[in-house]
């Protein structure tokens, strides 16, 4: 279990460096100790991730072009929470629970208390034989040929869930929102592909850089994590426009999100008050019922 809790943390820091050019990326804002009544001690981090080009095109057509993602982490392993906020599109989110346990992913009802009213896709994630987006494929990455000089683990062959130990299995319940008509099936379908793909690439690489993370201890891989994060922050800030901020609205927490004590994303349904048309202006008939913004790319 401590194997895999250094390698996940040592992977994420490294991951999200190399993702992080030109603008794009992600940006750490906050990663700090946090206690919770009811979980014990953890870490929370908060994150911006910038991807306007990782988008499709049709998606990419109805959002911003400065366009970022918010994530909050709640770790209390082996128990986590994590959520997905966009201040651009309230009615959007994503909640991902997280349990970790040593076997094979044999647990059936793991999610049970949690989501035992939910309608669920069971979904198995394969780091050796799942096919991942072609861009993101490095053969020095991939367990089917790669083999540790420190463990000798690795050239994982077809059935090595029935026969590798050590072996652990990363449970995850995802629920995805996006309350758009017209767009929701659409894009719930698109986020869930997308979290399957980070899940299987980000896993391919904690397994592949084990030589890297291997003789580390916990403080150590939190050293390594508060380091990149820096560089991460001058790699991706120094070459993105400033922050645009409009307004703070706050409305009533969901019901299944992050731990009660715990800080919360404000969103809203409802624009700003200053792009509400005054009631007692007059107008003509034929002005069209818009507001037309300037190009903040100009």
């Amino acid at each position: 279990a401590l194997q895999y809790r250094i390698g996940q943390l040592y992977m994420i820091s490294k991951h999200s460096h190399e993702q992080s050019d030109r603008g794009e990326g992600v940006e750490v804002v906050q990663n700090e100790p946090y206690e919770d009544p009811n979980h014990g001690n953890g870490q929370l981090t908060e994150k911006r991730v910038y991807l306007n080009r990782q988008l499709p095109s049709w998606a990419r057509a109805v959002v911003p072009k400065i366009f970022y993602v918010t994530e909050k982490a709640w770790n209390y392993y082996p128990y986590t929470i994590t959520e997905y906020t966009c201040s651009f599109l309230p009615k959007f989110s994503i909640h991902i629970e997280t349990k970790y346990e040593d076997n094979k992913g044999s647990n059936d009802s793991i999610f049970d208390n949690e989501a035992k009213d939910l309608e669920r896709e069971v979904c198995f994630i394969d780091i050796a034989s799942d096919e991942i987006p072609e861009r993101y494929y490095k053969e020095s990455e991939d367990p089917k040929y790669f083999k540790s000089q420190k463990t000798g683990r690795g050239q994982l062959k077809e059935g090595w869930r029935e026969t590798h130990q050590p072996i652990m299995c990363s449970y995850k319940l995802v629920t995805v929102k996006f309350e758009v008509w017209g767009l929701q099936t659409r894009v719930e379908q698109f986020v869930h592909k997308v979290v399957r793909d980070i899940l299987l690439i980000g896993h391919r690489q904690a397994f592949a850089w084990v030589d890297e993370w291997y003789d580390m201890t916990m403080d150590d891989v939190r050293e390594y994590e508060k380091n990149m994060h820096e560089k991460t922050n001058i790699k991706k800030i120094g070459v993105f426009p400033p922050e645009i901020s409009i307004s703070n609205i706050s409305m009533p927490s969901s019901t299944r999100s992050a731990p009660s004590s715990a800080p919360s994303t404000p969103l809203s349904t409802d624009a700003p008050e200053f792009l509400t048309v005054p009631k007692d202006r007059p107008r003509k008939k034929s002005a069209p019922e818009t507001l037309t913004l300037p190009d903040l790319q100009k």
